[in-house]
């Protein structure tokens, strides 16, 4: 095999345990998930995930990594519309189409923060707040063109409203709450006045 073939293959076993670690996190949490179960979920030997994440603070870092690439994907997309409402408007619409996840598993990385936020403190749990920050700062961009006075307190109230949907579609096990809360996030979208 070329050494780019080699190379590549490696970078694609990679992603691939990345996206397990997230997945199964997300299912699980953080303190119940095993390397052998991201290893099973990535259909990858149990020894090869040493050979990229040595520890399970690397993996749960990694989850991280790709809730962050995941969100990067999300808003590359919606970027590419051209009005700002119609932005946040997407990005809502992305939330509620998670909606049966959500109820099953709550929102990936708030959970996740809210888990790592009880462990050791200034550790994984202040990279799980920079992945939440990424989402604000976007959301803030949207307020901020749409010319709102105070855009990172909406996008503070953006994410906030989505966080809470989650947690209750979740402790209730209710996916109707993030379709009836979603559409209240719209019509509040909707109300926005351009200044």
């Amino acid at each position: 095999m070329k050494e780019s073939a080699r190379v590549r293959t490696a970078g694609a076993k990679r992603q691939r345990l990345m996206r397990a670690a997230a997945e199964v996190m997300h299912r699980q949490g953080a303190e119940r998930t095993t390397i052998a179960d991201i290893a099973r979920a990535a259909d990858v030997p149990v020894g090869n995930v040493y050979y990229y994440f040595k520890t399970k603070d690397e993996l749960v870092a990694a989850a991280l990594s790709e809730h962050a690439r995941q969100l990067d994907l999300l808003t590359a997309d919606l970027d590419r519309l051209p009005d700002p409402r119609e932005r946040l408007k997407g990005l809502i619409a992305a939330w509620v189409g998670q909606r049966d996840l959500a109820a099953r598993y709550g929102c990936p990385t708030g959970t996740l923060a809210v888990e790592l936020d009880k462990g050791e403190e200034g550790g994984l749990d202040v990279e799980a707040g920079k992945v939440i920050q990424l989402l604000l700062t976007w959301a803030e961009h949207q307020f901020r063109e749409l010319g709102q006075p105070d855009p990172d307190g909406l996008a503070l109230t953006l994410v906030g409203a989505y966080q809470g949907m989650s947690l209750l579609a979740n402790a209730l096990r209710d996916p109707g709450i993030m379709e009836r809360e979603g559409a209240r996030l719209l019509a509040w979208i909707d109300s926005l006045q351009v200044a």
